[in-house]
């Protein structure tokens, strides 16, 4: 394990594409950026594979079934692009999540791939209410991974998993969390920032985030996204008091970069100015034995 190590966390435009060579002109030109910039792990978004709908039409784009049927008949495909450019590139690449079928409906699943082309993967474990109710994305079964690279112990909460404490507890020896996501509105941006930025206190470690951005009413799967990419730490010792280590402009397409230096979160786990991640047990007693007191 290397200490140091340099992210790029995506801020990613959807878009039409005309051609299956066009979209790898595209990658390749993302990847070949970061890489040209130094970077170590690439981090792309929830939902970032769904543009290849729109290479089965605008019948098969606009219409929320079809459009998983052509993204899951590109996903081989997609996923040995990223595979391969990780490789030419020496670098770790966590592609795009791309809805993947499982027992007759689709999960949403994140492949990440070291430089050797080993390959692991993530499904998002909590369903947002439109992928529940109008989607019907089936929520992942098998838990959390942490996955040991050669840049350190890395786990994935995929956008709404971000959210949720115990979710982001589970990964507690991680040394960086990546948060891929896809939301359609400021709240939903926010509330995913909040999450990651919460996990990055608790467990204190490194959290980064990727989101879509981009109006494409031609794709209601995501017609819209907001957001940025952006890299954040407990707010401690040998981090930014704020606890935003890089941060994109909003809704500006590009890459967000930060450096960061593993054996800073070995540090303030050892001796911050405060424990979170040590303490966290002590919320238990406290936190089943509720009094209700009437004070009116």
């Amino acid at each position: 394990m290397t200490s140091l190590v340099k992210i790029a966390a995506a801020t990613f435009p959807l878009g039409w594409l005309d051609s299956w060579a066009q979209y790898e002109d595209k990658i390749a030109s993302w990847v070949g950026d970061a890489a040209g910039n130094g970077a170590d792990l690439l981090i792309f978004p929830e939902y970032g594979s769904m543009e290849l709908a729109s290479l089965a039409g605008a019948a098969a784009a606009e219409d929320l079934e079809a459009s998983i049927t052509a993204v899951v008949e590109r996903a081989d495909d997609m996923n040995a692009l990223f595979a391969r450019l990780g490789a030419e590139h020496d670098v770790h690449v966590l592609a795009p999540s791309v809805p993947v079928l499982t027992d007759g409906r689709p999960v949403n699943r994140a492949h990440f791939y070291a430089p050797d082309g080993k390959c692991g993967t993530q499904d998002k474990q909590i369903m947002t209410r439109f992928e529940r109710e109008e989607w019907d994305i089936a929520p992942g079964r098998n838990g959390v991974t942490l996955f040991d690279t050669a840049l350190g112990r890395i786990g994935i909460l995929i956008c709404y998993d971000s959210e949720f404490p115990l979710l982001g507890r589970a990964l507690k020896d991680a040394d960086l969390i990546l948060v891929p996501s896809a939301t359609e509105r400021m709240t939903g941006y926010s509330r995913v920032r909040i999450g990651s930025m919460a996990r990055a206190m608790e467990n204190q470690c490194v959290v980064a985030m990727s989101s879509v951005v981009g109006d494409v009413p031609w794709l209601p799967a995501v017609e819209a996204g907001v957001g940025c990419g952006g890299i954040f730490g407990p707010p401690d010792t040998g981090f930014p008091p704020t606890g935003v280590i890089a941060e994109g402009e909003l809704n500006a397409p590009g890459w967000v970069y930060a450096d960061v230096d593993l054996a800073a979160v070995e540090h303030v786990r050892a001796d911050g100015v405060t424990l979170h991640r040590s303490h966290w047990d002590e919320q238990d007693a406290a936190a089943t034995t509720v009094t209700s007191v009437t004070l009116r």
